[in-house]
């Protein structure tokens, strides 16, 4: 008898302190749904039958479900958790308004995610997550907002030299420094297309990564934030030739109210092209770059939000300059945009708001920025509309919970 009341009483003292620890953990339900109408066009293509009309569409811009949570496990070391799955009310689907996959939709788990460590010396998490294209306070427009901003302004659009961007990457390990004098440091890792199978007697061996590393500062009302990522592979063959992306990113921005802010960002994208191909040609016929060309293109968007009681304004302009580095002039030519956001929204609480904005982008004859975020665009396919200026004005409703 003494010896079963004496395992009990072992029993309950290992058991205690995970009972204790248990009850200092949280989860959170959380998400947001936003929807809304909006118009879609991309006209005066270089080829006229090229153009894509005026549509009208009910939308989902990034609506999501998420749970979050958080354990703490003593001497200051706590553990972390999010599954965040991004939801299309619009139509049930896993699709965006261009009729493509959107990945960060549609999926369990599908926006970001994962599970780590935090504590006093920084912040450990695996999963799903974002890298280099968000911008911190320095421009929220798109998703946190309203429904889309100028293309070029995270970083992973500016037309012809938007392939393989990085932004949300599955498979990927983060490590966030503690805050020292206003300033921490994200460094990213993901290996990317070595998750992929291989096959050694096909001679199918594929391969790269994704690195990226993130710095922001805040002092005051200014905040500034520095992104450099890489994207290297090599094609499928064993041996095959190094495709690699360099993406940078530097933007500052005052907040010279609360609730009113204006900044400046630069955005540039390198394209080591060495298999060739990868850029519609002038006239979107044959690939456009040649084999070993080093491309690269330059974005800059001025940014700026203010509120007067209710009701928020915000505008954009931004601008690219000439594709860079290509072998043939004429590859490069004419490849610039000029870019225009006007919106507002009018708060009917802290948590639900309706706006409305006008998006317009200028092409010049080999260019087409467009508007990919969250596939909200409705081109799609051959032939690209290469000189066209996509358009969207639209009206919605934001409600987070």
């Amino acid at each position: 008898m003494n010896k079963k009341v004496m395992a009990i009483a072992v029993a309950g003292l290992f058991a205690a302190p995970a009972v204790a620890l248990a009850q200092k953990s949280t989860v959170e339900i959380y998400g947001r749904a936003v929807l809304g109408f909006d118009n879609y066009q991309a006209k005066s293509a270089a080829t006229a039958a090229n153009d894509r009309d005026g549509r009208f569409r009910v939308f989902d811009n990034s609506s999501r479900v998420g749970f979050r949570g958080t354990e703490d496990l003593g001497n200051g070391l706590r553990a972390i958790f999010q599954i965040e799955s991004g939801v299309n009310i619009d139509s049930s689907s896993n699709t965006g308004q261009a009729g493509t996959v959107n990945a960060s939709s549609g999926f369990w788990a599908g926006r970001d995610s994962f599970v780590g460590i935090d504590s006093n010396f920084g912040r450990l998490t695996f999963g799903r997550q974002s890298i280099y294209w968000a911008n911190g306070v320095n421009a929220q427009f798109a998703a946190n907002y309203i429904n889309t901003e100028i293309p070029w302004t995270n970083g992973t659009q500016l037309g012809r030299i938007s392939t393989n961007a990085v932004a949300r990457i599955s498979n990927t390990v983060q490590y966030t420094t503690p805050t020292f004098g206003g300033v921490n440091v994200t460094a990213s890792y993901s290996p990317n297309a070595q998750e992929a199978v291989q096959s050694v007697g096909a001679g199918i061996e594929p391969d790269g990564t994704i690195i990226g590393l993130t710095a922001r500062g805040s002092w005051g009302p200014f905040y500034v934030q520095g992104d450099y990522a890489e994207n290297t592979s090599n094609s499928l063959i064993a041996g095959g030739a190094e495709t690699k992306l360099k993406f940078y990113k530097l933007g500052g921005s005052w907040g010279y109210m609360p609730g009113a802010r204006v900044g400046l960002i630069w955005v540039r994208t390198d394209h080591n092209n060495i298999v060739g191909g990868g850029f519609p040609a002038p006239g979107g016929a044959v690939p456009g770059v040649t084999a070993g060309d080093d491309v690269d293109q330059d974005g800059f968007t001025i940014n700026w939000e203010h509120t007067f009681g209710n009701f928020q304004v915000m505008a954009q302009y931004g601008w690219t300059g000439d594709m860079k580095g290509c072998n043939a002039a004429a590859e490069c030519a004419n490849t610039k945009s000029t870019g225009v956001m006007v919106g507002g929204r009018y708060f009917l609480s802290k948590r639900t708001w309706l706006y409305a904005s006008y998006n317009q982008v200028s092409n010049k004859v080999n260019q087409f920025a467009d508007y990919t975020g969250g596939n909200i665009t409705s081109t799609t396919g051959a032939p690209t509309p290469l000189g066209a200026d996509p358009r969207i004005w639209g009206v919605g409703i934001w409600h987070g919970f």
